[in-house]
């Protein structure tokens, strides 16, 4: 009996040192709803309204801006400056006032003026801005003493995690929204800019947003809201966001002073490994870049990759796509030494690789090309490194490409990123030999391309 007795009161025992270890049980709907109100708390105070000015200049004409006449009265009439406006939002990332916006919202802007949630009101100045990124530095003035947000660590950042988007959509004021991390490594429609690397999120961003925060339930900032996939401009679940990460590689280089954004360079060409690819290559799972070509200057080159080197990781860090493996280098950083782990007859190896920046060599020697010529406004150089990666064209190029299209031979036929072969049949290598070559021509020019990865022939008749 006593047995019995000892051994219940020892069962009654663990009952309660495990009821004592388990969560408690609501006891009212009150207790099991969610609020955000702690977390916005704690960031929407870092989140502000950002308003941009920037002046262009236009031409009047007596037709009313009137599409049909200004098209074949393009160029006629007098120029006059036009004021335009921006509004979005930014992100306080220091008590001092550096913070963080999108290019897109203050990029053009001669006047930046920045509202704080308690209406306070400070002019800014541009650090550092990238196109390429979407990214600015805002630097405000005279601040101090200002609530601020953190970042965190992007590469911690799990599909399903709960997020909020803060920032000033429609101009309408501060706003709050709510949803889930819904992807990671997405391109987000970043088009030919080739550095497009994003966290996606169902959390509503509508124009007006872009600049604001995308936020943890800690309050910290995992990235940066900066555009949606929408036919009609609103949100529909599809937004995107840069990652956090990035965010700090672009702010660690502008409180160092940097006047443009430097991202190593990978100087190499690959392919992820689907499937099949991964079955022919022997591979015992799916994922990876294949190496498909490589620059004579290329870093993995003097590191010892070849053709056919499948990379695994960056940092430890799985890499499935070349923009996640330029994504993974960026926020490495400029100068570091990444270890990329390299697949090679079914053997995995950790290489060091230096992140250095693409040689601006041999020199671009740019060629304009003015009012009296056979092309106003047509400017070409000489392609290197630093051309390739700026203008994100095959590794192999080599020769003249246009690099800007202005006044009427912005509407010749040409595009920024044409590669030009040959001009009238003879071969073109450099900018003075096209130059040379466009000044002894008549009035009609056949060029060979390389347009988007194909060749092609445009007849053209110069001015």
């Amino acid at each position: 009996m006593r047995r019995l007795i000892l051994a219940a009161t020892l069962v009654f025992t663990a009952l309660a040192v495990q009821a004592q270890s388990l969560p408690e049980v609501p006891q009212s709907q009150s207790e099991i709803s969610l609020s955000f109100a702690p977390v916005v708390r704690k960031a929407a105070p870092a989140v502000v309204n950002i308003y941009a000015k920037w002046v262009t200049e236009g031409r009047q004409t007596p037709f009313m801006e009137d599409p049909f006449f200004e098209r074949f009265f393009e160029g006629f009439g007098r120029r006059e400056p036009r004021v335009q406006s921006s509004l979005g939002s930014g992100v306080i990332l220091s008590a001092d006032g550096l913070m963080v916006t999108n290019y897109h919202v203050v990029g053009m802007a001669t006047e930046i003026r920045v509202v704080l949630t308690d209406r306070t009101e400070y002019d800014a100045d541009v650090l550092l801005a990238d196109q390429d990124s979407d990214l600015a530095v805002l630097q405000l003035d005279g601040a101090r003493d200002l609530p601020f947000v953190t970042l965190r660590d992007s590469a911690t950042v799990e599909v399903g995690e709960l997020v909020l988007a803060i920032g000033n959509p429609f101009g309408v004021g501060q706003t709050v929204s709510s949803g889930i991390v819904s992807g990671l490594a997405r391109s987000g429609g970043a088009g030919g800019a080739g550095h497009g690397y994003f966290i996606q999120t169902d959390a509503p961003i509508n124009p007006g947003n872009s600049g604001g925060a995308l936020v943890d339930m800690a309050g910290r900032v995992i990235g940066i809201n900066t555009r949606i996939v929408s036919k009609s401009g609103g949100s529909n679940g599809i937004g995107f966001a840069i990652p956090a990460g990035l965010v700090h590689s672009f702010v660690e280089q502008a409180q160092a002073g940097a006047t443009s954004f430097g991202r190593p360079w990978a100087g190499m060409s690959g392919q992820a490994v689907d499937f099949d690819m991964a079955q022919s290559l022997g591979l015992p799972t799916v994922g990876g870049i294949v190496v498909s070509g490589m620059h004579p200057s290329s870093p993995f080159l003097m590191a010892g990759f070849e053709v056919g080197d499948v990379i695994a990781a960056v940092d430890g860090l799985p890499v499935n796509t070349p923009s996640e493996m330029v994504y993974r280098m960026t926020v490495a950083g400029l100068g570091k030494t990444s270890l990329i782990t390299r697949l090679r007859d079914g053997e995995a190896q950790d290489i060091a690789v230096q992140l250095v920046a693409a040689p601006d060599t041999p020199a671009r020697n740019p060629q304009s090309f003015g009012p009296q010529s056979r092309f106003p406004g047509l400017t070409v150089a000489r392609i290197n490194p630093a051309v390739i990666a700026e203008m994100n064209l095959p590794i192999e190029a080599e020769g003249v490409v246009v690099t800007q299209l202005e006044g009427p031979a912005a509407r010749s036929g040409l595009r920024p990123g044409d590669i030009i072969e040959t001009l009238n049949n003879v071969p073109i290598t450099d900018p003075e030999t096209f130059t040379e070559t466009l000044q002894a021509s008549g009035r009609w020019f056949v060029f060979g391309l390389i347009r988007d990865g194909r060749r092609a022939g445009l007849r053209l008749r110069g001015g």
